[in-house]
């Protein structure tokens, strides 16, 4: 059985997870309309469904447990950007939000001496850790084009192998 602090960090959780999805959906929605991003258009597409099956992880866990899995109202998203190097930076601060937010799960599990949601959460320590990785990588690369449309076609281009390792 979860403690109720216990629900009440997953279901914050839980909307986190749904905040990301839609915020990556935005982005990929805004990629789609710029000329020449289609790589960054499936990315952002592509992770927006990542996020997603972290929710619904998450929703099942609860429930799975004992507890209320609630589906939260989202606020909208940002839509647009002034370039995707924003886009990117935005990003990243996010997923250093998500880290904070998983870390503190993992403190409460421990505070409660909740095991078997300590257990659960590692899977999602070790890829908070990927995701964070991914944002740095990319903003870095980003960081080095510059305003290079050569480098940002090749950064296009390769965007979809960034995150195999």
């Amino acid at each position: 059985m979860l403690s109720q602090k216990m629900k009440d960090a997953l279901n914050k959780q839980v909307l986190m997870e749904a905040q990301s999805s839609q915020a990556y959906l935005a982005m990929g929605s805004w990629a789609e309309i710029q000329p020449g991003l289609k790589g960054v258009t499936q990315f952002f597409f592509r992770h927006s469904d990542e996020e997603r099956m972290h929710m619904l992880k998450l929703i099942h866990y609860i429930n799975e447990r004992g507890g209320f899995a609630v589906i939260p109202a989202l606020e909208q998203p940002v839509l647009t950007f002034v370039s995707l190097k924003s886009a990117f930076e935005q990003l990243y601060k996010h997923e250093i939000k998500v880290s904070e937010s998983i870390n503190n799960l993992v403190a409460i599990s421990l505070e409660e001496k909740d095991y078997a949601t300590h257990n659960f959460l590692q899977w999602y320590v070790l890829e908070q850790m990927e995701e964070e990785r991914l944002a740095r990588d990319c903003n870095d690369k980003l960081e080095m084009i510059g305003d290079d449309k050569s480098g940002l076609y090749l950064f296009d281009r390769d965007i979809m192998t960034l995150d195999k390792g």
